[in-house]
């Protein structure tokens, strides 16, 4: 079985453009969803979105189901 290889992009959410100071799932990660189809690439690579421990580590959470609140857009 030949597997296909896909393009995209690395872009944490706490990258996109936001009037908050971090990004998050508002407008702006929905016309970021918007580039990526119409430059038809498929694959949005993000890093964890977990809310970050003492250090403020990502990769060492203090809960595997808790998403990080800067994410979440107040006025959507």
């Amino acid at each position: 079985m030949i597997k296909s290889k896909k393009t995209g992009i690395l872009l944490p959410v706490f990258s996109l453009p936001s009037s908050y100071g971090t990004g998050g799932f508002g407008d702006e990660c929905y016309n970021f969803v918007d580039f990526l189809y119409e430059n038809h690439l498929p694959v949005w690579q993000i890093l964890p979105l977990n809310f970050p421990d003492n250090v403020l580590s990502p990769y060492n959470p203090i809960s595997s189901f808790a998403i990080n609140p800067y994410f979440i857009c107040p006025c959507e």
